[in-house]
């Protein structure tokens, strides 16, 4: 059916239709925009979350990817942000295929439509005025007429009556002659003009009209269809990316598949053994015999009598009931006493260095700041033991990794050979090609000065000379720990305390000293040299290894007050904190008589400043606190 023959009188309800037209395109172009935003939202949330949990970069992450339920969790998260970027797809072909095409073609549709009922109403307005001009000719000629006839009847009633005189007559009878001739003339005008119009109507209405509407006609099914391709499209863009999206969930799915628990309980054994024996049975002690007992410096060896000798004097350690803060702050608190305040100001008796009365000198050693959980004095070595395992879990140690078991060393040893016969392959890789470089420059000497190669050349020996030194090293290392492995054909079940008893000639030892908090292990060489180091604050290293996440997850300890620094303190010693004067910082913990108080500048920088250096004010309820 067409417009033009059967809505050939709906011109203003067609310009409505048509306006209504546009506007739902303009609504399902505004209807895909809001898609595609939500699409890239979706994406980027989809990619922040990916983002968010991510491994670091550290040694956190090498120890995670052994286990196969991490790789399957990290594989999930680079398929998620695979699957994020399908989404960022879709947002991508709704704006290139549907919303930039249908802003174009609403700019044509516009201008499309503008211009036919522009040229319709012009046709309308045109057969209007012929209308006009009809309707003008006909009032004429009926004028023309009736003009006529009274000039008729007026020269009937002048010729009738013999007391008019004949000129009278006469020009009556031209007047009715005139007139006559003017309605001949009008009638003759609105003929021909009643033929023309009826003419122009009837192009009017079954060519001209008929043609415009069929344009419009034709431009609405063209709209029609175009909104049914770009609803088809709205699908196949999803479509599209639908076997990228099924690929990144068949390798989800393939990931988790591929956990094995299995592997993973075993990859624990292969990351926490120690290679120790399990220990003997515990000898029998009698107190039954009034004795005293007494250390000597050969008291512990293999016989038994030592061993009990030297197991009645241990204690229990206290370690695993310490609170981690008091434990991190005896272990990063400096280990020398305060430096005095600045000339003219009477230093406090806790922070002179020297002086022979201050109780500093018989309080503070490192065996009394720990008394809380070492009761003796062979308990230094467990000390020494508990710091050595903090080094281990810290990430910092010796570089022969003496501070772990032995199988955690070998395999330590191990992967630091393999790396360093890496590095050594690819040093000899490139002194291969800067040689082959070089006879080329001696073959051909305008490609270049054969002896521009030679510095390199011989930085790369240099190089390669050190890595091999160093394996060397490393595998003696390497050589003396498979020694020191204990036989897996032993039949005798020995303690790992009484293997270190072999290995190294120790005495004052405990029986704890093989193990620290976190079961590392530690080979004494030379058991009074380490005890009297231990003793001894000034022979202590002033650096500690940094604390990192597996202790900085507890919460911070509390302000318990504020500080003002009275003079500069540079801190130079690892554990304190630089201050300026009249510097304001919070304190954390309080002065437990050695002269030195624990503050905070933020969330990131803490440590120890002299007391003397500083005013302090604390809270009225944190006295005691920690």
């Amino acid at each position: 059916m067409s417009w033009g023959t059967e809505l050939w009188d709906q011109f203003d309800n067609l310009e409505k239709h048509t306006q209504w037209g546009i506007e739902f395109v303009e609504k399902y172009n505004k209807f895909v925009k809001e898609r595609s935003e939500i699409e890239v939202n979706y994406a980027k949330q989809i990619r922040n979350l990916s983002k968010k949990y991510q491994p670091k970069k550290n040694s956190r992450e090498e120890e995670e990817s052994k286990y196969t339920f991490c790789r399957a969790f990290f594989t999930t998260l680079n398929e998620l942000n695979d699957y994020a970027g399908q989404h960022e797809v879709i947002a991508e072909n709704l704006t290139s295929q549907i919303i930039s095409e249908l802003t174009r073609y609403l700019q044509e549709l516009k201008a499309e439509r503008k211009s036919h009922f522009h040229d319709g109403r012009k046709a309308q307005q045109y057969i209007e005025s012929s209308w006009k001009q009809l309707e003008s000719c006909k009032r004429r000629f009926e004028r023309d007429c009736k003009e006529a006839d009274r000039a008729q009847q007026y020269f009937e009633k002048m010729d009738a009556d013999i007391n008019v005189t004949k000129a009278d007559v006469e020009k009556a009878r031209q007047q009715a002659q005139m007139r006559h001739q003017m309605a001949t003339d009008s009638k003759n005008e609105y003929s021909s003009y009643l033929q023309k119009f009826n003419q122009e109507q009837n192009d009017h209405y079954y060519t001209i009209i008929p043609n415009i509407f069929q344009k419009l006609q034709d431009m609405e099914e063209k709209r029609i269809e175009r909104i049914g391709v770009c609803m088809k499209t709205f699908a196949e863009v999803d479509r599209q990316v639908l076997p990228i999206v099924g690929k990144c969930l068949d390798g989800m799915t393939t990931a988790a598949e591929s956990i094995e628990p299995k592997t993973d309980s075993k990859q624990v054994v292969e990351a926490y053994k120690s290679g120790f024996e399990p220990p003997g049975d515990v000898e029998f002690e009698d107190y039954s015999q009034a004795m005293k007992r007494t250390v000597s410096e050969n008291s512990l060896s293999n016989s038994k009598e030592g061993k009990e000798k030297s197991s009645s004097k241990s204690k229990p350690k206290l370690w695993p009931f310490i609170k981690k803060n008091k434990l991190m702050s005896l272990l990063t608190s400096p280990r020398q006493p305060p430096p005095a305040p600045p000339a003219s100001t009477l230093p406090s008796p806790s922070a002179v260095p020297n002086d022979p009365q201050s109780p500093k000198q018989h309080k503070e050693p490192l065996s009394h700041r720990l008394n809380d959980f070492m009761a003796s004095k062979p308990k230094m070595h467990c000390l020494r033991s508990l710091r050595r395992g903090l080094s281990l879990k810290l990430g910092s140690g010796p570089e022969d990794f003496s501070h772990l078991p032995p199988e955690q060393r070998r395999k330590k040893l191990q992967g630091k050979i393999d790396d360093l016969n890496k590095d050594i392959h690819k040093e000899m890789d490139q002194r291969d090609a800067l040689t082959k470089m070089k006879d080329v420059y001696v073959k051909n000497p305008q490609m270049g000065d054969p002896a521009s190669v030679d510095p390199r050349l011989a930085e790369i020996g240099q190089n390669i000379e050190k890595l091999q030194a160093e394996v060397q090293k490393f595998e003696g290392w390497l050589a003396e720990v498979e020694e020191k492995m204990p036989s897996k054909s032993d039949s005798n079940r020995r303690s790992g305390f009484y293997e270190a008893q072999s290995n190294t000639a120790v005495s004052n030892n405990c029986a704890q000293d093989r193990e620290s908090p976190d079961g590392s292990y530690t080979e004494e060489q030379n058991s009074e040299t380490q005890v009297k180091a231990i003793i001894n604050p000034n022979t202590i290293p002033s650096t500690m290894p940094d604390f990192d996440e597996e202790f900085d997850d507890d919460d911070t300890l509390p302000t318990i007050g504020t500080c003002k620094a009275l003079y500069p303190f540079e801190g130079h010693n690892e554990g304190t904190i630089a201050v300026a004067e009249g510097e304001l910082l919070y304190v954390i913990e309080e002065d437990k008589g050695d002269g030195w108080t624990r503050v905070r500048r933020n969330e990131e920088e803490e440590g120890y400043v002299p007391t003397s250096y500083i005013e302090v004010n604390l809270e009225p309820n944190a006295k005691g606190q920690w």
